[in-house]
């Protein structure tokens, strides 16, 4: 009778482990998880679509006029304004930034400074912008791998626009600051509420943080239509900016803004400091832009750091919130 009952327990022992041996092969080893492997889900990276809205862009080197669809020219301006090794999301960031500067020039008509019929041109008085060939002829051989990172990140903002109050915000963005981006109004005659100045002490780290240029002093007193003093001294800066900038500068007698000097000497910012060695003016500089907006080497910092792209056009472009461009896009269509 023992080894009938032996018998059947064996296979009920049998019966029960026939799940466990089917299903082992497929048991994650360290987990022990059913199929996790297999169960991984991939994220796939967003296919750039065409907007179907094209935007008439000024090219300046052929004076001609470029129809081109929104989503392919914010691909060309941050393949133009922000250097393809930059981390992903400062790249992402860059794009929203674009692609909100360019709805706002739709919804205002044609731009200033661009020819009639155009919004905008492809250069710094608006946004730089290059096309296929072009950046073809520019990355030679990494072309291929450069296209592909910029375009993963416009397709990954696609559609997307920096708002305030619901409109498109003024998004400007310059290359690196001083440590401080600067008010709207401290370099240009109008203030906006999110165009303030806020701290960006990465930009220390950017190559473009320093510079200097050295001047002969007839050349310095012609550009600005001055007479140096004879006490070996340049100017005096009368007036700091919220940004810690030149905001006005007096030199024998004669007030210039900062903004004016930068222009008329061709500096990198309104931050400089002077002094005279023998004939010459030498002129140092912090950051390189005007400062307002998002720092662009700023934002690369952050996105090293974890940041993610809108937490860094957040940070900088203080209370927008990010929107769909569509509503302002089919308003632009209705109006053509």
């Amino acid at each position: 009778m023992k080894p009938i009952i032996f018998i059947f327990a064996a296979l009920f022992i049998i019966i029960l482990m026939i799940p466990t041996i089917l299903v082992a092969p497929f048991m994650d080893k360290t987990k022990g998880q059913l199929g996790e492997e297999l169960q991984t889900v991939k994220q796939e990276v967003p296919v750039l679509k065409e907007a179907g809205i094209s935007i008439p862009i000024y090219r300046s080197q052929t004076q001609t006029i470029e129809n081109v669809d929104i989503e392919k020219y914010v691909v060309g301006v941050v393949a133009s304004e922000m250097p393809a090794e930059f981390e992903s999301e400062a790249l992402k960031a860059q794009a929203l930034a674009a692609r909100t500067y360019i709805v706002k020039r739709l919804m205002g008509g044609e731009a200033m400074g661009s020819p009639k019929g155009t919004i905008a041109t492809d250069t710094t008085n608006h946004q730089v912008y290059k096309n296929e060939n072009e950046l073809k002829n520019l990355w030679g051989k990494d072309y291929e791998r450069k296209k592909k990172k910029i375009t993963d990140a416009v397709a990954a903002t696609q559609g997307q626009i920096l708002t305030f109050e619901e409109k498109p915000i003024e998004a400007q963005f310059f290359s690196t600051s001083n440590g401080f981006t600067e008010n709207s109004e401290a370099y240009w005659s109008n203030s906006f509420p999110y165009l303030k100045s806020v701290k960006s002490p990465w930009d220390k780290e950017s190559p473009k943080f320093h510079d200097q240029v050295v001047i002969p002093i007839p050349t310095f007193e012609k550009k600005l239509g001055v007479h140096l003093s004879k006490d070996s001294s340049v100017g005096k800066i009368i007036e700091e900016t919220p940004g810690h900038r030149v905001a006005t500068v007096e030199i024998n007698g004669k007030k210039f803004s900062g903004k004016d000097i930068r222009e008329k000497l061709e500096l990198k910012s309104t931050d400089f400091r002077w002094e005279i060695k023998g004939n010459q003016v030498v002129v140092t500089t912090k950051g390189f832009g005007h400062g307002v907006g998002m720092s662009q080497y700023g934002a690369n910092f952050m996105a090293e750091d974890g940041k993610t792209y809108s937490e860094i056009v957040q940070y900088y472009y203080k209370g927008t919130k990010i929107s769909e461009a569509d509503p302002f896009l089919t308003k632009y269509t209705v109006k053509k």
